[in-house]
């Protein structure tokens, strides 16, 4: 889910053409890496093709015809991650650490150009947010009736996860280049808060 969700937001800023060529190559290593270790440990086929996939649209970089072997490995990695908890459990759970991810990463890239424009920046921090509220709402929906297993900490890590990321695109708003500091430094915990509510999501479901 999370290689699906970066790859899938990766090939969106492609489709931009806001960003340079490493950039792309710069999201396409942290999925492959993520989607390589899923499928070494038990993945299967589908992770490795995806992982085939998203290398061979490197050379395509930050063109738009990119776009489409970035989409195609972003499915296949989804399709790959979905598992026992379903297909909207790995579609949530893909936006939300796809999104917060990709803006996390996108964050860093002011290093390189910091004549980017700043509303790329609000549309990822606004997908991770609706992502990571929508899954929380799936998993709860989804999640099997236990007296003993309590969702509160599930609730508590998105929670978290949706004020940092209202801090980011309030930090976006700063006019100076410390307002974007501070958006990738709160998208720093809201990928582990994330990361953490997904997780734990699917546990949940699992009973």
């Amino acid at each position: 889910m999370w290689a699906a969700g970066i790859v899938a937001c990766v090939a969106v800023v492609a489709s931009w053409q806001i960003v340079k060529k490493g950039f792309v190559l710069l999201g396409l290593g942290v999925a492959v890496l993520i989607g390589g270790a899923g499928a070494a440990v038990g993945g299967g086929p589908l992770a490795w093709i995806a992982c085939a996939v998203a290398v061979a649209a490197y050379p395509l970089r930050n063109d738009r015809r990119a776009a489409l072997p970035l989409g195609l490995s972003a499915v296949l990695w989804g399709l790959a991650g979905v598992g026992d908890a379903g297909w909207l459990a790995g579609v949530t759970g893909a936006v939300a650490l796809g999104g917060v991810t990709a803006e996390m990463l996108l964050g860093h890239w002011y290093l390189v150009d910091p004549r980017l424009p700043r509303w790329a920046l609000r549309r990822l921090a606004l997908v991770g947010l609706v992502g990571v509220v929508v899954d929380v709402v799936v998993v709860l929906l989804l999640a099997p009736v236990d007296p003993f297993l309590s969702p509160a900490l599930l609730v508590v890590l998105a929670a978290t996860t949706a004020v940092l990321l209202v801090g980011v695109l309030l930090s976006i708003r700063v006019p100076s280049y410390t307002g974007v500091m501070a958006a990738t430094g709160l998208s720093y915990l809201a990928v582990l808060t994330s990361l953490g509510s997904v997780l734990l999501g699917r546990a949940v479901i699992g009973g």
